[in-house]
């Protein structure tokens, strides 16, 4: 019960890694507040946790909606001890197919969310809280029509370096979580045909040390180690579990 009496807000919770944290959250002790944009979804991830989580529709994109997810979740538990800022999406494009509307909403989704997210549920978390913000590996090598993704999660990178020095003095870590090719919903929503994207499967699989994909699980025990007292002399730190993909 490494988060027994915990109150772990989670975005990006629907799905993939962020759904597999709430649930592994939630049966370490956490009272689990799971945020999405989709009100289908949302439902879905609600029943996989019992009916026991606080569900609340934002879009991380609207300063006003994360203003108003952390305020229900203050009027429900008074506090945040854990923030899991894991929302973010993109879909793929080429250097030529790139628009600024395609720039602002990566931004908006993968950068300027996060940040927000974190200004807004800052006052109202513990001391010796946790902030644990979802990276990538693409922070560390090019991969072809990812480039703003890419930037956008090296920006958020860098956040934890800046953010994490500011909480320091209240006692809050925050730290990051660099996910490598990991089997989620992530790969199905990038816009690529079946065909092709078993191809490019193949082609990241080769580049792995371990030679296979992540699982979701493997994902939330590495976030868990953060947002638990285990971890509590980490701070800046981006845990990279990727199978080796960029280590060798």
């Amino acid at each position: 019960m490494k988060l027994k009496n915990k109150v772990a807000f989670i975005t990006g919770g629907t799905s993939g890694i962020g759904l597999e944290s709430a649930k592994l959250f939630q049966a370490e002790g956490a009272q689990v507040v799971l945020v999405g944009s989709n009100a289908e979804r949302l439902a879905a991830a609600g029943n996989e946790l019992g009916g026991k989580a606080l569900l609340v529709g934002a879009d991380i994109r609207k300063v006003a909606d994360i203003e108003r997810a952390v305020e229900e979740t203050r009027a429900k538990f008074g506090r945040i001890d854990v923030l899991f800022a894991n929302a973010g999406a993109t879909t793929v494009a080429p250097l030529e197919a790139v628009t600024e509307a395609y720039v602002a909403d990566n931004l908006a989704l993968n950068f300027t969310g996060t940040f927000f997210t974190i200004q807004k549920a800052a006052p109202i978390m513990t001391q010796g809280g946790s902030i644990i913000v979802t990276t990538s590996f693409l922070n560390t090598i090019g991969y072809p029509g990812l480039s703003i993704l890419a930037a956008t999660k090296a920006a958020a990178r860098s956040l934890v370096r800046t953010l994490g020095a500011e909480l320091a003095p209240r006692g809050i870590r925050v730290n990051a979580v660099s996910p490598g090719a990991i089997a989620t919903p992530f790969y199905s929503k990038i816009g690529l045909p079946d065909n092709v994207l078993s191809e490019v499967a193949t082609s990241i699989t080769q580049r792995i040390g371990l030679k296979r994909f992540g699982d979701a699980v493997e994902l939330a025990k590495t976030a868990l180690f953060l947002a638990s007292d285990d971890s509590s002399y980490t701070t800046g730190a981006e845990l990279v579990v990727d199978g080796g993909m960029t280590q060798f």
